[in-house]
């Protein structure tokens, strides 16, 4: 039961993280009516707390004028759409408040782009670097070897680099992608399933994550084994991406299973599609529960998704190494020593912070949808 003040101070708390709230998303999160939510965005429109939009709500302009930034942050991420592309966003709306000055380069999953990249940032006096490194074609030692050599404090996101302490001793935000795969399954079990498939594309930093949750949710819950396919991307070869949905469906139908967890959202739809192209149904002939949520609603049949944090992600990487910075501790990736005579005698520890996503329900997996 949220009282109207606890839902006023939520609306109020998303309106000035994210810059705007959809009045449906509030009303399943705190589990009222979509009604009570736009009386109360009515409510404090009146105060003049925030305005009232269709749909929703936005943060009202602030009267003050703008102030100068103190500081210039690099961001670098392998691609600026999608997944990231929230998580960029999640920090643009946090840095005006910050007085941060954010400058993005893109990676492309390019090791010698992204050194270009930050070796551009350092140039314009970035004072600090927001990275999600690429772990393509290179290895823990190399990694931790050029990030030792960057003179600014760092913060790597979504990112699990454990091999070498050197890497784990970095700041990183991330999400915990294992807990993501335990809440499917075990969402699958509820609704009665007793095998849980799992396809995967296992060319992301997530899928060994998603490999980890499932098999832990499986072992806890004593289910069956299920099919397991590797996924490849599809673009380059699209026909190779058919047959490996081709081989998980029939692993599926050959075994009795009727569930499956599948990563990505992509992966998930085009595995729908392969469905209802065999006369399968989803979700009464074959449970689907997609992972990552960047489109699963678009799905022929909308996908129950694990949803992941992206925008919260983005904003505490900046917090972060905003702390990071104003503490005038460099971290392992300056040199390790403290630059601050304030940091000599309290130095300040690394921090590994993981946010965990949630389940959105929606029609593929057969279980009752969160109502809006």
């Amino acid at each position: 039961m949220h009282l109207p003040r606890s839902r006023h101070e939520y609306l109020l708390r998303e309106v000035e993280l994210r810059g705007s709230v959809r009045s449906a998303e509030v009303a399943a999160r705190l589990e009222v009516s979509e009604v009570t939510i736009r009386r109360d965005i009515r409510e404090l429109e009146k105060a003049g707390r925030l305005g009232r939009v269709h749909g929703g709500a936005i943060a009202l302009r602030s009267d003050r004028g703008p102030q100068a930034a103190q500081a210039l942050v690099g961001v670098v991420v392998p691609s600026a759409v999608a997944h990231f592309l929230d998580t960029v966003r999640g920090m643009e709306a946090l840095a005006p408040s910050l007085r941060v000055r954010l400058v993005l380069g893109v990676s492309h999953y390019r090791s010698e782009l992204e050194v270009q990249q930050v070796e551009r940032l350092l140039a314009l006096g970035a004072t600090g670097l927001v990275l999600a490194p690429t772990t393509r074609d290179r290895s823990p030692e190399d990694l931790a070897a050029w990030l030792g050599s960057i003179p600014v404090p760092l913060v790597l996101v979504e990112r699990r680099i454990d091999a070498l302490s050197s890497l784990s001793e970095l700041d990183v935000v991330r999400t915990d992608h294992a807990h993501g795969a335990v809440l499917a399954v075990e969402h699958l079990a509820r609704l009665g399933h007793t095998r849980v498939g799992l396809g995967v594309y296992d060319r992301t930093p997530t899928a060994p994550r998603v490999r980890e949750g499932h098999a832990t949710a499986v072992a806890r819950l004593r289910l069956a084994p299920g099919p397991d396919v590797a996924l490849s991307k599809g673009d380059d070869d699209p026909a190779r991406l058919r047959r490996e949905l081709a081989d998980l469906l029939d692993r599926c139908v050959a075994t009795g299973t009727r569930a499956a967890l599948v990563h990505t959202d992509d992966h998930a739809a085009r595995l729908v599609e392969t469905a209802l192209d065999r006369g399968l149904r989803v979700p009464e002939d074959l449970a689907v529960v997609a992972y990552d949520d960047e489109n699963a609603e678009l799905a022929a049949v909308p996908l129950t998704t694990v949803t992941t944090p992206r925008r919260e992600l983005g904003r505490e990487a900046l917090q972060l190494l905003v702390d990071r910075i104003a503490h005038g501790t460099s971290g392992p990736g300056a040199g390790g020593h403290d630059t601050d005579e304030r940091d000599t005698d309290e130095h300040r520890p690394p921090r590994h912070v993981e946010l965990l996503p949630r389940l959105t329900v929606r029609a593929s997996c057969g279980g009752a949808a969160a109502r809006a």
